[in-house]
Formats: C-alpha cells, structure tokens, sequence
C-alpha cells in the first residue's frame, strides 16, 4: 500500500466517524406509538434514545409506511433535536400522508452528526 492509498484510507475512516448514517441504527433506540385519527395523514408520536458512547447532534428520523410486502409507500423526515446527551431520549412527532395498502410503520435515524471523544 503506498504512502498516498494510506492517507486516503485514513481519511475515508475519519469522514465515515464524523458522519452519522442511518447504517448507525444500533447507537439509537426508538419507541413509537401510531395516531391514525386523521384521515389525510398518520402522525407517529415517540422518543429517541442515544444509546451512543457520546453525545449527539442535529439528530432527524425518517418515518416510512409499508405495505404488505415491506415496500415503502410514504414516507416523512422530521427533526428531533439539536443534542442528544449519552443514555438521553427526546420526544418526536413525525407525519407520514395516509396512504391505502399502507400496513405497518418503520421510523429511523435518518441523520445525526456524532460528538468527539468517549
């Protein structure tokens, strides 16, 4: 490996830490429960837990309705909150249209950007 391909790995390794995915599920702990009193929309009302072994910032969950079959049929990303402390949970609303065929929800960290140092 040369001295350049090095660097570049390096680099690659730090921006993949830096950047938080929805790959990350395992740092997060979601709870939600399902609104269906509207006919137009489906609200999912719930909480976050950073299960991290840091803080976490500007965090945003993608709610998604799923059909029998486990195809997304809507979907909708709402902001959580600005920081997470480690072992902390915050409350979120999220809201996906009402969708016919629509059977069962997923919701996900969709984005987050981690805290340094353990």
């Amino acid at each position: 490996m040369t001295e350049r391909t090095r660097v570049v790995a390096i680099v690659a390794v730090v921006l993949a830490g830096l950047l938080g995915s929805a790959d990350a599920q395992g740092f997060f702990r979601i709870t939600y429960d399902v609104d269906k009193g509207r006919p137009d929309q489906v609200r999912l009302v719930g909480q976050v837990t950073n299960d991290n072994s840091t803080e976490v910032f500007e965090v945003s969950v993608m709610a998604q309705a799923l059909n029998a079959v486990g195809k997304v049929v809507a979907s909708g990303i709402t902001y959580v909150d600005s920081r997470i402390e480690r072992g902390a949970s915050k409350p979120f609303e999220a809201v996906v249209p009402a969708v016919p065929g629509a059977t069962r929800f997923r919701v996900s960290v969709s984005s987050y950007r981690p805290g340094l140092g353990a």
